[in-house]
């Protein structure tokens, strides 16, 4: 019986990282409206990757409390099993020396990450562990995904790992999951939201997936909708009350944590 429902959530996850994996060639015709806080532009913000899709820098946003969240630290992508040298030399020179996976073993397994020389690696598996009939929910990539994010057993741990990163290590972070925006997407507006960035800028990031990775509105399956964000946010205020609570309660993310968070992201 554990065989068959390992083997199921093998058959699953596969099937999962095909969906949310699936390749846009092109850009989308325009980016999602600017906010007034959006200080990057979408040309900046890209890392200029060819062989890995919607790369780009975490940061250039102003909080509401008028501070910005510095740009050359952070890095969001799409799995680096098709990163080339360039790519590679690129992201050494963005000193990028840590690189979280977000994928389901499976998903390594059908495509390693290729990272930058010396860069230490981390797997922080999401949504590997929920049960086989969760992750078959998922592969709409629509709202049972986005509870997942906050109910699966080891997701808010792989998340929190993520966090801790940013705030101690004294390099470049990059973390990454197939697609780079839907398990990448939440760990983006977690980071965003924590540092005091305003909903509709945090949405703005979110949607900007769609623009790289060329997906229509609507498109879930290469592209991302503000309702799956929603149910995410949704999800975290009926699991821990609040989204602060989620931070404090399911993340575990100290007041020691959230301070050396904004000491190294906020200018």
């Amino acid at each position: 019986m554990r065989n068959r429902a390992v083997q199921a959530a093998a058959a699953v996850t596969i099937a999962l990282s095909a969906s949310l994996g699936s390749v846009a060639t092109a850009f989308a015709a325009d980016p999602p409206a600017a906010t007034s806080s959006v200080l990057v532009n979408t040309d900046n913000r890209a890392l200029g990757l060819t062989g890995v899709l919607n790369a780009r820098d975490a940061g250039g946003y102003r909080t509401v409390d008028g501070r910005t969240v510095r740009t050359g630290l952070v890095f969001r992508t799409g799995e680096l099993s098709k990163a080339t040298d360039a790519d590679l030399a690129k992201l050494t020179a963005d000193n990028v020396v840590s690189v979280h996976d977000l994928r389901t073993s499976y998903e390594q397994l059908m495509g390693r990450d290729k990272v930058p020389a010396g860069a230490t690696e981390h797997h922080d598996d999401i949504i590997g562990q929920a049960p086989p009939q969760v992750l078959a929910s998922t592969l709409s990539a629509g709202t049972a995904l986005y509870s997942a994010f906050i109910t699966a057993p080891g997701a808010n741990e792989g998340f929190a790992n993520v966090l801790r990163d940013i705030a101690y290590n004294p390099g470049g972070v990059l973390f990454h999951c197939t697609a780079g925006k839907d398990r990448t997407g939440w760990t983006s507006a977690v980071l965003l939201t924590i540092l005091g960035v305003d909903k509709d800028t945090v949405y703005y990031d979110y949607l900007l997936s769609n623009y790289y990775r060329g997906a229509k509105d609507g498109d879930m399956l290469n592209g991302v909708t503000a309702s799956a964000l929603d149910s995410a946010f949704d999800q975290a205020t009926k699991s821990y009350g609040s989204f602060d609570a989620y931070v404090r309660d399911g993340l575990r993310l100290t007041d020691a944590d959230i301070t050396a968070l904004k000491a190294k992201m906020l200018a």
